[in-house]
């Protein structure tokens, strides 16, 4: 049987079809349909986990237990759960252990474009990378098979190509379930104390070895020789845009790019006369390849940044390096992202920016608030990193920081990141403002359940968070909740706050805009009064997509040089606009 599938999808059809039942992880593009559709199969047990370190902890406890147990996430996730993951590789695992990794080449919805394929060298565990979504399916399967074989966690590596790209996936019946759980107790193996640990770092060399011997007569790693003048060699998605522009060159496509087939690639070099290694990102391939004394032509004519396509490696290849880039993309406007029509967020940053203060911003919709013209964020680093930044520079700016110093942050990340933090800083007594934008959903990724909404991944209803009593256990004394729609009392909090001495702490709390649970439904759109408008554009700097400007409409008796006009079909009737019109002039 057939079917058309995403990358993502295809990822949690495998893994059904493995027979795992156990997935954790923590939402985030290009990852998050993969748990969104795993959820949906019979008989597993699947959870949005607070972050990435905690899933992939409940993935390891799973499988201790006898599980075949998955853990996803996009790939600065990997860097939150970096801890466990490098001890997991000396300890093993008594089940299975698949660890989902979606880079973001070209960072559509990233602050960075790491490449985590560093990360299986980093911690000498094994990594596939498939090139479309048949194969996604296909080695997530061979993935568990490897790590129950070899006693390891393994890395599937995804891109956002992949990840979202549709094609033809073959599929097969799911393997029947078999519950082998059960405790396990072997001190040694499992409690990394220093002396357990130096042992088991031994057995992590033995297992290299037997994987090094693996790797070798692996099916997925693949040799087509062709024209025996050229051969690429690559791995993942690039492969396919290589195949487009070159179809007979020869070509040594990679399944398992750590470790790598020393000898087959040896072979491969015996074959060809010329070898050009195509990869996206970092010269990860390139330097193990030249290492092994091999000649190849990689990073100087290709791109260290961006995903490529078929035009970069023709361009790259065929010598115009200065036009190394794609005649693929059509020349479209520019139309910078914005917030949403009716966004609560949006103004709560416009009377930010009417303070002199410096704000921290986190990673969330709300990120977008950076740009011209609200201009309410000056930096964003990591999930959580604000309340720390804004700890640490009114630490540093001491009397000079005093009421200037604020990091925002919203529900789902205060959750993920953000508590220890808060902790740290009410500790610590920092005189910053800290603002939780509380939308009630994950909802840069796409409306995913957390702690706060009262609802798990499965749809069941579950304890929820209130995020005052939280805060105020602390150890913050200075707490407000306002409705972030509601101007006047949000601009008059943030003032009272950045007065106070100490920590402080104001709760945002409007539902997202397009939020569906509650039954929460858009007024009606607002309109503009032309004859009561002076042309102050005061509502122009909400950045509202349904408002804009008309130029050269006049009025009599006044300077105005144009009207706001609001487009209807857009607008969702927040009513924020009309509260900061001075004349009247939007109802």
């Amino acid at each position: 049987m057939k079917a058309l599938m995403s990358g993502n999808e295809a990822i949690a059809r495998g893994a059904y079809e493995a027979g795992v039942r156990f997935a954790a992880a923590y939402p985030g593009t290009p990852s998050t349909e993969i748990m969104e559709q795993f959820c949906k199969y019979e008989g597993v047990y699947a959870e949005w986990s607070t972050n990435e370190k905690v899933a992939v902890e409940v993935a390891i406890g799973a499988a201790l237990a006898g599980e075949k147990a998955m853990a996803v996430m996009k790939h600065v996730g990997v860097n939150v759960a970096a801890d466990p993951i490098f001890t997991v590789s000396y300890t093993g695992i008594n089940g299975a252990l698949v660890i989902v990794s979606a880079d973001d080449p070209s960072m559509h919805s990233s602050q960075n474009e790491q490449d985590n394929r560093n990360y299986a060298r980093f911690a000498k565990i094994p990594m596939l990378e498939p090139a479309d979504a048949d194969e996604a399916k296909q080695y997530i399967k061979l993935a568990f098979e490897i790590s129950a074989r070899f006693d390891t966690p393994v890395f599937l590596r995804s891109t956002t190509r992949v990840s979202h790209s549709k094609s033809v996936v073959h599929l097969d019946e799911p393997g029947k379930y078999e519950d082998k759980t059960g405790f396990v107790y072997n001190a040694q193996k499992y409690v990394m104390v220093p002396v357990n640990a130096r042992t088991q770092r031994v057995e992590v060399e033995k297992r290299e070895r037997l994987l090094n011997d693996f790797v070798e007569t692996f099916p997925e790693n693949k040799m087509e020789i062709n024209n025996p003048e050229v051969g690429i060699i690559t791995a993942g998605m690039p492969y396919n845009y290589s195949k487009e522009v070159f179809p007979d060159y020869s070509y040594l496509k990679l399944g398992m790019v750590y470790p790598l087939p020393e000898k087959m690639i040896r072979d491969f070099a015996s074959k060809v006369k010329k070898i050009y290694v195509v990869e996206e990102l970092d010269p990860y391939l390139e330097e193990q390849i030249k290492a092994l004394g091999v000649k190849v032509i990689g990073k100087e004519i290709f791109p260290y940044t961006n995903e490529f396509d078929p035009g970069v490696i023709k361009d790259a290849i065929e010598g115009n390096l200065q036009r190394a880039a794609s005649p693929y993309k059509e020349s479209l406007a520019a139309r910078p992202p914005n917030l949403c029509p009716g966004c609560p967020h949006r103004g709560l940053f416009y009377a930010l920016s009417k303070h002199k203060a410096y704000v921290h911003g986190d990673i969330g919709c709300y990120t977008l608030s950076y740009m011209k013209p609200l201009q309410g964020l000056h930096s964003c680093i990591c999930m959580g990193a604000s309340i720390g930044m804004a700890h640490g520079m009114s630490k540093a700016m001491k009397a000079k920081g005093k009421g200037k110093v604020v990091g925002v942050i919203g529900d789902s990340t205060f959750l993920h990141s953000g508590i220890t933090s808060l902790l740290n800083l009410a500790y610590n007594n920092s005189d910053a403002l800290i603002i939780i934008l509380d939308n009630s959903t994950t909802a840069m990724t796409g409306m995913q359940e957390h702690p706060g909404t009262g609802y798990t991944l499965m749809g069941k209803e579950a304890k929820k968070v209130n995020l005052k009593d939280l805060v105020s256990v602390l150890g913050i004394e200075n707490i407000e909740v306002i409705d972030p729609l509601d101007y006047k009392a949000t601009r008059s909090a943030i003032k009272e706050e950045l007065a106070k001495d100490g920590p402080s702490v104001i709760i945002a709390q409007r539902p997202c805009a397009l939020f569906k649970r509650g039954g929460i439904k858009p007024k009606p759109a607002l309109k503009v009064d032309t004859d009561k408008c002076e042309g102050c554009r005061s509502c122009i700097g909400l950045n509202c997509p349904p408002i804009a400007w008309k130029k050269g409409v006049t009025k009599e008796g006044s300077k105005r040089k144009g009207v706001s006009y609001i487009d209807a079909a857009l607008c969702n009737g927040c009513g924020l606009c009309a509260q900061i019109c001075k004349f009247g002039a939007i109802s």
